[in-house]
């Protein structure tokens, strides 16, 4: 962390070429959005308090995606180009010495060691200003870094300007600036809007400081799609799977096994212990946590949860903003949809589907169940085709059931209920009142039978 570091992020532009209404920095890719990825890797560098982001259009939005990390922001209500935008914080930004590193919101593949690099190279070559270039095989479109002999640079020309020969250069210009702060702003000021489009462009101070004998110079990325900024829904797939590839490839070297990787999404935010077993088209998403020697069985979606070591998660299992403990079985086709809790070594089988429920040690819930807003104690049975009904139209209620308690098959249990510690509930009960400890309920009328009447209904036909 660089105390001297100052980082300006802008992401105040829409992105007419995403057609979309959303600003463009607020598309996601690898689970977060973009301006999120560059966030995570300007803090790695800079304290939050010496990161800001310039916003523009849904400014709103963007910063409120950002601002529990602490950062700064400036608005640029009106986009009049780079050299604009960097100003709108300018009265702020001057007062912090040291060196200020310009990023853009839309560049989630850069890397903190990249940045790392930058700031090195600029350290060791004295420059007033460090460029962070690369080389492409079709250079067309991208402004051309021309250097001297000892690799200064001399101009940055853009492509309609270029000669053949300048448009033979293949080095080009990412926008990616590491400046000596002071120097910067003694000379900002004198950027023009003396191009076709009328803006004020970063890319000038190149010039400027060679008229004032002040040198830039280039720092080259090897790989050219760290620098790939979004324009398009294309590109935007391509970053998510460069970035989804990024993350199994890590988790596989850390001692995670993953069947199949590439039908694999997991997010970025995701931890995942070793000895684990993620099977294909799976999902893992948000800032899920997953212990070691567990199974997340194929095309399963474990997001925002806490997984515990030990746990068996069998196919097509939906599991959301819930916590699971030691050695829990769930699934397969099993659904946690939100608030719940599982405690170690309980089983949830086949189309049971939990809502805001606590399922105690070695409780069972096997088959074709709803629980939503219940307690359930220790190894507790739930039978097959058990509900709580926890919803009167108006209001939600509370399920309570004991330790060992043994609800039969097909019963219905109409909150607010409790069942105490091992009572038995009879199958295909509708349960209305609470039942004692050690108490059988039967909630079921006598059953009747009718000599006779079925052949006497076949008859009639």
């Amino acid at each position: 962390m660089d105390s001297s570091l100052t980082v300006v992020i802008l992401a105040a532009g829409l992105g007419t070429r995403m057609k979309s209404k959303k600003a463009k920095v607020l598309h996601r890719a690898g689970g977060r959005t973009l301006v999120e990825h560059v966030m995570h890797s300007a803090l790695a560098l800079a304290p939050a308090e010496r990161i800001f982001v310039v916003t523009g259009h849904q400014a709103d939005r963007v910063e409120e995606t950002l601002r529990p990390l602490g950062v700064g922001f400036f608005r640029q209500t009106e986009q009049k180009g780079t050299g604009h935008a960097l100003r709108m914080g300018e009265e702020t930004l001057k007062r912090l010495p040291g060196r200020l590193i310009v990023l853009y919101g839309d560049t989630p593949l850069l890397s903190e060691s990249t940045l790392r690099a930058l700031l090195a190279r600029h350290e060791e070559s004295g420059a007033s200003a460090t460029v962070v270039t690369t080389r492409l095989d079709d250079p067309t479109g991208y402004g051309r870094i021309v250097v001297d002999q000892a690799g200064r640079i001399r101009a940055i020309v853009e492509q309609k300007a270029a000669t053949p020969e300048q448009l033979a250069i293949r080095e080009i210009n990412s926008g990616i600036y590491c400046f000596d702060a002071p120097r910067l702003w003694a000379h900002i000021g004198e950027i023009s809007t003396n191009n076709p489009a009328g803006e004020y462009y970063l890319t000038d101070m190149i010039e400027i400081f060679r008229r004032h004998s002040l040198d830039a110079v280039t720092l080259r990325v090897d790989d050219p799609s760290e620098l790939l900024g979004i324009n398009s829904r294309l590109e935007l797939a391509e970053v998510d799977r460069i970035l989804r590839d990024r993350k199994t490839r890590e988790l596989m070297l850390e001692g995670v096994t993953i069947e199949k990787p590439e039908t694999v999404t997991i997010d970025a935010r995701a931890r995942i212990g070793r000895d684990t077993t993620i099977g294909p088209f799976t999902q893992i998403l948000g800032s899920t946590v997953i212990g070691e020697d567990c199974t997340v069985g194929a095309c399963s979606i474990v997001s925002d949860s806490q997984i515990a070591d030990g746990v068996e998660i069998l196919p097509f299992t939906s599991i959301h903003a819930s916590t699971v403990e030691t050695g829990a079985h769930i699934g397969p086709y099993a659904r946690l949809r939100v608030d719940n809790h599982v405690e170690a070594g309980a089983h949830i089988g086949n189309f049971v589907e939990l809502k805001k429920t606590r399922l105690g040690a070695g409780a069972k819930a096997m088959h074709l169940a709803y629980l939503g807003d219940a307690e359930i104690g220790e190894k507790s049975n739930i039978g097959a085709g058990t509900i709580t009904c926890n919803y009167d139209g108006k209001k939600k209620s509370k399920t309570k059931i004991g330790k060992r308690v043994f609800v039969g098959s097909n019963s219905t249990l109409v909150a607010p209920v409790t069942l105490e510690d091992e009572s038995y509930v009879a199958a295909g009960s509708a349960i209305t009142h609470d039942v004692p400890s050690d108490a059988l309920a039967l909630g079921r009328s006598r059953q009747v039978n009718k000599d006779g009447y079925a052949k006497k209904l076949r008859d009639r036909g």
